[in-house]
């Protein structure tokens, strides 16, 4: 490498974009490794913003705030994609080691390049997504393949959780859906046969070593994640090697430093879809915090500072339940109470993870609880048990 940069130690600083859960996990992470962290957001009240030791309310795009953050920072990345790639290439014209860059957290704002680059990345993986069209203008819509029906109108940026998307059936559909969404740029995706969904986290190290953790298998409820599963238990393990063998050929051929999820369909027939990137730590990994030798977010402080990678070992099977914040709100729409956390901790193999969220809002992500097990059908038993505890259905 040409211009090779010495590690970042334990008692500097590194720099997040965005304070919200997984800006936390990573900071608590970061200080456990003897880091300090500066988080900027743009909120006076964020879950990382609390607990770190330095923290900048201030808009992403501020160049005054993000020169203080250069000042202070080695290393800063960001904790969700949507943070405009400007901060990131003026943090670096800095002369801020920014992981990942601009470049890799861009593709994964806009579906339709994302869906783009993912078809080239097909030749090399034979994995690709979904077959799609893109509508960009009223007059694309009668251009709309036949084949693509029924399928699932997702607008081109910022659409997550099932928000920004709608099922259409026909043409007609397709027009009406495409004026709710404001006639923004979209992609219209095929809906498949799908069998079951898998993520694969990989990271890949400033010295190019790369490293997959298991692939999750995920559940998920209007949109949102319910439940990560691991080891994924109706994944083949010809499969599983197959998509962890793509997600490393992506994750290198971006050039990407930090931690990737990759998110696939399997389908019925057997065959695998490439659904999308996200740049960042992801909600389907949070089960490597409890069940792997490093989680996910080591890694992201040990790529981020220049470090050797952790180990991704599985250490035990387990499953992840997402906690959403309807449950503060069980049989009161008006008054939040909190949750009977007794009960869930009473189930010695849960590992309860809140997020430090002031206020609980139906379908917010609040936290996260892993359940282990010897086994994965005790693992997948005691995540069922704990949902019953909460009323959650498994």
């Amino acid at each position: 490498m040409a211009d090779f940069l010495e590690p970042i130690l334990p008692g500097s600083y590194l720099g997040i974009l965005g304070g919200g859960q997984l800006g936390r996990m990573f900071t608590q992470a970061a200080q456990v490794m003897g880091y300090k962290v500066c988080v900027l957001d743009p909120g006076s009240d964020s879950p990382a913003g609390s607990i770190a030791e330095k923290f900048i309310q201030a808009e992403y795009t501020d160049s005054a705030a993000l020169k203080e953050m250069a000042t202070l920072c080695s290393s800063v990345s960001t904790e969700f994609e949507n943070v405009p790639a400007q901060a990131l290439d003026e943090l670096e014209s800095l002369g801020v080691f920014v992981a990942p860059r601009s470049s890799c957290v861009s593709l994964a704002q806009n579906r339709i390049a994302e869906k783009n680059f993912l078809a080239t990345w097909k030749s090399e993986t034979n994995i690709g997504p979904a077959p799609n069209f893109v509508i960009e203008h009223e007059a694309d819509i009668t251009q709309t393949p036949a084949d693509l029906f029924p399928g699932i109108l997702k607008t081109a940026r910022m659409g997550y959780d099932g928000k920004g998307q709608a099922t259409v059936y026909s043409k007609d559909d397709l027009s009406l859906a495409w004026n709710e969404l404001g006639c923004v740029p979209c992609v219209l995706e095929k809906r498949m046969e799908l069998d079951f969904e898998v993520s694969a986290l990989v990271v890949r190290g400033y010295d190019d070593a790369v490293v997959a953790y298991p692939v999750s298998q995920n559940l998920h409820r209007d949109g949102i994640l319910h439940t990560s599963t691991v080891p994924a238990p109706s994944l083949k393990p010809a499969q599983e090697k197959k998509i962890i063998d793509a997600a490393k050929a992506l994750i290198r051929k971006i050039h990407y430093v930090g931690v990737l999820c990759v998110e696939f369909f399997v389908l019925k027939n057997g065959d695998i879809v490439a659904n999308e990137i996200a740049p960042r730590p992801h909600n389907s990994g949070h089960y490597t915090m409890d069940a792997c030798v490093s989680s996910q977010f080591e890694q992201q402080v040990r790529a981020m500072a220049r470090l050797p990678l952790g180990d991704t070992r599985l250490l035990t099977p387990v499953s992840m339940l997402n906690l959403l914040g309807d449950l503060w709100f069980e049989g009161s729409e008006d008054k939040a109470r909190e949750p009977a956390w007794n009960k869930v901790l009473a189930h010695p193999d849960a590992k309860l993870h809140l997020y430090g969220k002031s206020e609980p809002r139906i379908g917010r992500k609040m936290g996260h609880i892993n359940c282990l097990g010897e086994a994965l059908n005790e693992a997948r038993q005691n995540c069922t048990a704990v949902a019953a505890e909460l009323g959650i259905e498994p």
